[in-house]
């Protein structure tokens, strides 16, 4: 039994059939079908499911998944018909805490689910009453032991919560490394209108505010100043360390080239072809010497 268990009342481990399993409501973990899924497919169909999976019971006689998403749906894929479970009796609170603390240790959380995540178990722990009777003391109690159980700063789990007040747009694009994380978490302050001029401005423009940006947006949202205009000139303005990136796909240029060439050598070719063409331009433009125009 694992420390997060140990107070919760549980009955032995029993085969329950997939069909009367359901997903934790508003679970925040994504169930992604990557490489990962893949070799835990693999390991389920060599050894079986090593480790139970962990549910509630809930009404006619169904049970709600609180640890164990990705091995539910690696079952699903390989026609398991039942899986190896603890039933765990917990109010929705508990279960909560224990749901994020089964997944937040994974190797590769997005943002959004981490935001998710630590908004869900704060939220929880204010509701079990574990900090004071005051609201702004048991937001800051929570937000400590979150902060100490996942080795974030208070700060920086204040910030990741602040994502789930991005739109989901948006916030597809912070998970998708399109928005870096901090300006992500100023337009977070923007209102959910100037929220969405700020998406159709971005894609029109094929550019993201950068940081310095991004805070003039959150004042300008919460003064009412902002404007569509203005956020036009504003992303299509050149940022001093952001210049346009310029890149060639190697499927471009490998027709022009034998198919034993390495992308280093096709590289050396290209630049050394931008060197010549270099020299052949200024050596056109080069203002004559003196001595020349007396010949």
């Amino acid at each position: 039994m694992s420390k997060n268990e140990v107070s919760y009342l549980t009955s032995a481990e029993q085969a329950i059939p997939l069909e009367r399993l359901r997903p934790f409501a508003n679970h925040p973990f994504q169930v992604r079908h990557d490489l990962e899924m893949r070799e835990l497919m693999d390991s389920i169909g060599e050894s079986g499911i090593i480790t139970p999976i962990l549910v509630r019971p809930k009404e006619n006689g169904l049970y709600e998944v609180i640890s164990g998403h990705r091995r539910w749906e690696a079952c699903k894929e390989l026609g398991v018909q039942q899986i190896p479970a603890k039933v765990l009796y917990l109010d929705d609170d508990e279960a909560t805490v224990l749901m994020v603390n089964s997944n937040i240790q994974r190797e590769h959380v997005l943002p959004s689910e981490k935001a998710f995540a630590y908004k869900m178990r704060m939220e929880a722990m204010n509701h079990q009453g574990k900090a004071t009777s005051r609201q702004l003391g048991e937001k800051l109690l929570s937000v400590e032991s979150i902060s100490k159980e996942t080795n974030e700063s208070q700060r920086q789990v204040h910030r990741f919560i602040r994502l789930t007040y991005l739109i989901p747009s948006i916030l597809k694009m912070v998970d998708e490394g399109r928005i870096a994380f901090n300006p992500a978490v100023e337009i977070s302050y923007m209102t959910e209108e100037h929220q969405r001029w700020l998406k159709e401005e971005m894609d029109l423009c094929d550019a993201t505010p950068s940081l310095v940006q991004s805070r003039t947006l959150k004042e300008m949202s919460r003064n009412g100043t902002l404007t569509e205009d203005y956020l036009n000139t504003l992303l299509t303005e050149e940022k001093p360390n952001q210049r346009q990136k310029f890149f060639l796909n190697q499927s471009d240029v490998q027709r022009y080239f034998p198919d034993t060439y390495t992308p280093e050598q096709m590289q050396n070719v290209i630049f050394h072809l931008l060197r010549s063409w270099e020299h052949k331009r200024t050596s056109r433009h080069r203002p004559q010497r003196e001595d020349e125009l007396e010949r």
